[in-house]
């Protein structure tokens, strides 16, 4: 029998990017805010070099001349009202603390057997084709799961789940290792035209092909297209990373759920949730990075020979 989450309404979000200075009197309003708060404030030890010029740049005085034009909310704030951070500078989120979390509030489909996998798989196939007549390549973040072995000797279970997202607004998680693989499933995971996105994907793609020998075609890692878009800016191109650099959010993963049983029947709806977000991330990651600018051509070909070299 199918369950299906209730549906919860789709995100939204308003951006405002109007940039103009604040009128004078704004500023005093401020100036007063920030002195009361600035007293209450107990003392602290010094900061550091990278902390101290951090919060001169959010906080430093300035002559009332120079004012009118610095005056501005501070990055950090400003971080985690956009999708895309204006610096990926140490100063940027400088408090992890303060970035929200990243949650998929889309609806969850949750398919455990072969009717309800074919059914579902057709149903995205024709939002798919339906998507096509708009934009060139369709994009589709996807992720798989397996109850992992804590065992010397003993394999890693076959792919137990496999969660498809093309949007905001639902997201499938498939419980393949109960309901096998039907022909509406192979049919688009086999299908170049629909590019299937993530982070590590093309190892993802080589488990499922060893447990269910079918090829995952029109793969595409996030985590490589990031290291050409984003040269020297960042060190780590993990899912999590991603996310806290580039949309300002927090990817949870706790270890009882990422590395728990996903063989289980019914997931749970922690579970579900988690599987979906991932999803969620790698698609909308990708719609970040592909239309962020392409860095000097001398730079991508350095970051490619880097990563050949690794």
């Amino acid at each position: 029998m199918e369950s299906r989450e209730s549906p919860s309404r789709p995100p939204s979000f308003t951006f405002d990017w109007d940039d103009e200075p604040l009128s004078e009197q704004d500023l005093r309003a401020i100036e007063a805010i920030e002195d009361q708060f600035q007293s209450s404030l107990p003392t602290k030890r010094p900061l550091s070099a990278t902390q101290d010029h951090c919060v001169t740049a959010l906080s430093s005085p300035a002559t009332d001349s120079s004012r009118r034009i610095r005056r501005r909310l501070p990055k950090s704030i400003v971080a985690l009202q956009h999708p895309l951070p204006f610096s990926l500078s140490p100063c940027q989120g400088y408090s992890k603390m303060r970035l929200p979390i990243l949650k998929f509030a889309g609806e969850i489909l949750y398919s455990q057997t072969a009717s309800g996998v074919e059914k579902a798989v057709l149903e995205l196939l024709n939002v798919l084709n339906g998507k096509k007549r708009n934009v060139e390549q369709m994009a589709l973040g996807l992720d798989i799961e397996w109850r992992p072995s804590f065992r010397r000797g003993v394999p890693n279970g076959k792919v137990a789940v496999m969660q498809l997202c093309d949007g905001t607004d639902r997201c499938h998680v498939l419980h393949v290792i109960h309901s096998g693989i039907p022909s509406s499933l192979e049919l688009l995971l086999e299908d170049p035209t629909i590019l299937k996105v993530g982070v590590g994907i093309g190892g993802d793609a080589r488990k499922f092909f060893k447990d269910y020998k079918i090829s995952i075609k029109g793969v595409k890692d996030i985590s490589f297209l990031a290291k050409q878009k984003l040269v020297g800016d960042i060190q780590s191109f993990g899912l999590s990373s991603l996310t806290e650099k580039l949309l300002s959010k927090q990817l949870k993963k706790p270890s009882n759920i990422r590395l728990g049983n996903w063989e289980a029947l019914p997931l749970s709806e922690q579970q579900l949730h988690y599987a979906a977000t991932d999803a969620y991330a790698s698609w909308y990651l990708y719609q970040v990075i592909r239309d962020l600018p392409d860095p000097p051509v001398a730079a991508v070909e350095a970051t490619v020979e880097d990563i050949k070299q690794q």
